[in-house]
């Protein structure tokens, strides 16, 4: 979108919203409009039930109408309603909600969504409220900044909470039916049943099933469809008016092809030409001196390219000789200098995709909780909420969004070393490999496997005073205990192949080529790597011949807490708040062992690993925090002549999120492979937060108009990035500032407009720095990036003068290529850069030149950090901005509503570099909808069109890791739908 039809539709935007405000002033000239006030809505942002103008936080909440006439869905359509908001899925089993800059950006088993997400003022560490569509529901209420009293550790950016409708005293039932595009189909139903004066239970179901969204070209397929489904049973029982209790069980399940991530986006890099002096004429040095992808912008026709296979790993090592066969023709698994995706060219259509695997997509989540509340005296209610929930995710799909070339050398007819022809698991008949987990076929083939099974218990009680007084309180005490275990897999043929071959053959007993592979037992005498033969849908999880991060995390925390609320005058209120928690984590380390294998006498002779077979566990990493984190606020109510109703408040909180360890890494031995040490862990995050703001009521009830303004200091906010196969967590210090309008103009019960804009100037703390694993020379034209090692996860960097001597030599292409992988990672094949083991001779000291990068490089050689000093936090536009507006038609006993809705997110960055490559650009999204309504018969028929103009903007983007050549995954919204619905309450 050009920057100008940008300011263009955001200066509409503010228009409208100016007009809004100042239309009242016409309306109350025009005799006869028949004026509605803008509804009331009860919210319990304070745990307890008041008026939403009446409390004194940044809230937007939204009746189960009003989401209906916004037709927002799901948790992820939030961002269409509430001001500084986004939200994108993430590349493993969560998502990101942002508020006001400050989201979960830190991916870890053991990190706490910043923005808590509650269950009927209940937060769940690991939830589905995302992903379901809402059933049933009351009111979802949005609270904007740290809510560090009443809802605790895990608030820093804000709550977003979802209250379900709950048993009542009369009957009342629901049935409704959807259809539309793509093959929609939805249903939903509902009933209420007193079963005796002091008795009601409520059963309600939905279900959605639709054809995909994206297309997979390859399989001639769509894909990222859904089918899921939602049941929630609740009972109430209220004896006398001292006591009431309800009990809630809600089960949500998916099982479909919805993908995980969308579209895979690289600008290929080709590596270089020229090095100092020297010019490469050889596509092999090309190769393996590129970094697979360049950090180009994701809206340029480039980065719909592939990364440069030719710079992976195992590629290079699968063209390496296995031996000679017995005329003396070197026997290889792929050709040499091969890259799997020469050629291959990417559709522009962000829902056009080239996959050899269709994604597969299964949760089942379950949430029951028990709430109880008991009148001590007229004054004094003790609140019991006891709740448990489990969750089960597994997501598959595959790893690249397109396809390689056929890849694997031709073996039919050829012998080996002792003149016998090449059969059995070392053969490649035809040129195809058949892989345990992935199948046979020619071609690398790669998938993922994201999945995670968690638990969690929470208890909470409060006491809650009700005086005539001036002063009244809330105390309570809560504890959780949540388990958890993620594991995310990454399959490739050729790590299987590599372990079959080059280890369990090649090193392991050379007079074996052509022969059975060594099986690789506990009692095996020669090194070998463990190759799981069970299929990817049942999994043993045990070899060595893919990668897998394994992350157990078991959380407990308690804490008490208080707030007081004191009536200084008749119109001045002081509330102040504090809570004191104390976590404790205890995450349990499993290191990665992708083509790890072991020799008894001496530990990892070749690859580098202790073991051969399955994922022993580190030492656990226990770590402890506690806080004392709470809330002060001075309000006033004002009586004024140009407002019905106004609150001015004022307020300081105090709001904190556990620190935790990040996930594990290779368990490479030292003796054998050495590479750059990463921190453990991570740190807590706190913030600071500054607020002030107005709520009020004009025109006898027919405007409301909300306004804020906001300040935070962060001290360590939490980051991640992709990392020696990891995702580690950093911290920095960090601002957050801006103010936020939201207001409803209802002249007359025909006519409404609502609108919200949000202003956000994030910052980055001076002297914060950050290894951007896309540049890591920082444009240093002395130092060069370089591949490492197959069992080294990174790229390093080495010095440019040192590369060119190697290059300028007369050696062969093979043995140069060995030489500069030295420089990046030191082992038995190209030889240690650490003095302590001086035994293991490094290739590149042939060259005249001694180097570790260590203490020679900066950072042990992983790069130059770069400045993030006054950059803009991730996620974090500087404008979001929504108006919407209905008209109701009054047809003699129908109701006939046309509304339309615009929203406008302006541009961001996916990470905090804030470079071209990070940029995501504005976007909009308009929706339409007409509903005609029977109200005395409650028949009500609507149809509506949401993406109306059907863009695909960017919302998001990853990026993968350096030995997959650092692609990157990016996300997009749904496109144009189209329905049409019917429902019907008895």
């Amino acid at each position: 979108m050009a920057t100008s039809v940008v300011h263009a539709r955001l200066a509409a935007t503010v228009s409208l919203l100016a007009l809004s405000i100042a239309a009242p002033a016409l309306a109350q000239t025009a005799p006869g409009n028949d004026a509605t006030v803008v509804e009331d809505i009860i919210v319990t942002a304070q745990k307890r039930e008041e008026s939403i103008q009446d409390v004194p936080i940044a809230v937007s909440a939204f009746s189960a109408e009003s989401l209906d006439a916004l037709k927002i869905e799901g948790g992820a359509e939030l961002v269409r309603a509430v001001p500084n908001v986004t939200f994108s899925k993430a590349n493993f089993s969560m998502y990101n909600f942002t508020i006001r800059g400050i989201g979960t950006k830190a991916i870890s088993a053991s990190s706490d969504p910043a923005v808590a997400v509650s269950f009927n003022n209940t937060p769940l560490i690991r939830n589905r409220l995302f992903e379901q569509e809402y059933l049933d529901v009351n009111r979802v209420e949005v609270l904007r900044g740290p809510q560090g009293t009443l809802y605790g550790r895990n608030a820093t950016g804000g709550v977003v909470n979802m209250i379900p409708n709950l048993p009542g005293p009369d009957f009342d039932a629901l049935l409704k039916a959807e259809t539309g595009n793509y093959g929609s189909m939805r249903g939903q139903m509902m009933v209420n049943i007193p079963l005796t004066e002091t008795f009601s239970v409520r059963a309600v179901a939905g279900l959605t099933k639709r054809e995909g969204f994206d297309q997979n070209t390859f399989k001639g397929t769509t894909v990222n469809g859904r089918d899921l489904y939602t049941t929630r049973l609740s009972a109430a029982w209220e004896p006398n008016d001292r006591f009431e209790a309800n009990l809630i069980w809600e089960h949500f399940e998916e099982d479909d092809n919805r993908s995980r991530t969308g579209k895979q986006l690289c600008t290929t890099d080709p590596g270089p030409t020229k090095v100092g002096k020297v010019t490469i004429t050889s596509q092999l040095i090309r190769n393996r001196l590129s970094q697979g992808c360049l950090p180009g912008s994701l809206y340029d026709d480039a980065a719909y390219g592939v990364p440069n296979g030719g710079a992976f790993a195992h590629i290079f090592l699968a063209s390496l000789s296995f031996g000679n066969d017995a005329q003396g023709k070197t026997i290889v698994g792929v050709p040499l200098g091969t890259d799997p995706y020469a050629g291959v060219t990417q559709s522009r259509n962000l829902r056009e995709i080239s996959t050899s695997y269709d994604p597969v997509f299964r949760v089942k989540n379950d949430v029951t909780q028990f709430n109880m509340a008991y009148d001590l005296t007229d004054r004094l209610k003790l609140i019991s909420q006891t709740a448990y929930a489990e969750d089960a995710y597994y997501s598959s799909q595959d790893y690249n969004r397109f396809v390689s070339n056929p890849i694997f050398s031709n073996t039919d007819g050829q012998r080996d070393p002792f003149g016998k022809l090449i059969i059995g698991p070392s053969a490649l008949p035809g040129g195809y490999y058949t892989d345990p987990q992935l199948g046979t076929s020619n071609r690398m083939l790669s998938a993922d496997v994201s999945q995670s099974n968690n638990r969690q218990w929470t208890q909470e009680l409060r006491l809650q005073s009700d005086f005539d007084g001036r002063f009244n309180f809330s105390l309570g005490a809560n504890y959780l205990d949540f388990k958890s275990q993620d594991d995310y897999y990454v399959f490739n043929n050729v790590f299987t192949f590599l372990a079959e071959y080059y280890y369990n053959v090649a090193v392991g007993l050379p007079a074996n080529i052509g022969r059975q592979p060594l099986l690789c037992t506990p009692q095996a005498t020669k090194e070998c790597v463990y190759v799981d033969p069970t299929p990817i849908a049942n999994l043993a999880g045990d070899g060595h011949n893919y990668f897998r991060s394994k992350n157990v995390i078991h959380t407990r925390s308690w804490a008490v807490f208080g707030e007081g609320y004191w009536d200084l005058t008749p119109t001045v209120r002081l509330t102040a708040g504090l809570r004191y928690t104390d976590d404790r984590k205890v995450s349990t380390p499993y290191p990665s062992q992708l083509l790890l294998g072991a020799d008894r006498g001496n530990p990892g002779p070749m690859s580098g690993g202790y073991v051969s077979q399955g994922y022993p566990a580190l030492p656990d990493i226990d770590q402890s925090w506690d806080a004392v984190t709470g809330r002060l606020v001075l309000d006033w109510k004002p009586v004024t002549r140009f407002t019905d109703d106004t609150l001015v408040y004022a307020s300081f909180a105090r709001g904190y999120k556990g620190g935790g360890a990040n996930p594990p890494r290779v368990d490479i031995n030292p003796k054998v492979i050495q590479y750059q040490p990463l921190a453990e862990t991570f740190d807590p995050e706190y913030v600071n937060a500054f607020e002030i703001g107005t709520k009020n009521s004009l025109y006898d009830g027919k405007v409301r108009l909300n306004m804020t303004a906001f300040y935070y200091d962060y001290d360590d906010y939490q980051v991640s990035k992709i990392e020696d196969r990891i995702s580690l967590n950093e911290n920095f210090d960090a601002r957050s500032m801006g103010v936020e309008l939201e207001t409803i103009f209802r002249p007359n019960r025909n006519f409404r407009v609502d609108a919200n804009i949000g202003y956000l100037n994030t910052r980055i703390g001076d002297g914060e720095g950050s290894i951007d694993i896309m540049n890591r020379t920082q444009g240093n034209a002395d130092w060069m990036v370089l591949r490492p090692w197959l069992q080294v996860p990174s790229n390093c960097i080495a010095p440019t003068k040192h590369v060119e001597t190697i290059l300028a030599s007369s050696y062969a292409e093979n043995f140069k290529t060995l030489a500069l992988q030295g420089l990046c990672g030191g082992s038995q094949r190209t030889g240690s850069f650490d003095p302590n083991y001086a035994s293991i001779v490094p290739l590149w000291r042939l060259f005249n030149f001694t180097y570790n990068p260590l203490t020679d490089a900066p950072n042990g050689g992983r790069g130059f950090e770069a400045d993030l000093s006054g950059n803009e936090l991730p996620n974090s536009p500087n404008w979001t901005a929504n108006i919407g507006a209905q008209y109701t038609f009054f047809l003699g006993g129908w109701d006939l509503t046309v509304r339309g809705d615009y929203y406008y997110q302006g541009s961001s960055y996916a990470r905090a570099y804030n470079t071209e490559y990070d940029r995501l650009r504005a976007w909009d999204n308009a929706n339409l909808s007409v509903t005609l309504e029977q109200p005395d018969n409650g028949l009500v028929f609507q149809a509506y069109v949401k993406n109306l103009f059907d863009k695909a903007p960017l919302t998001d983007a990853f990026t993968n890791s350096d030995d997959t050549g650092l692609t990157g995954n990016v996300f997009t919204l749904d496109p144009r739908l189209v329905a049409f619905s019917v429902s019907k309450r008895f």
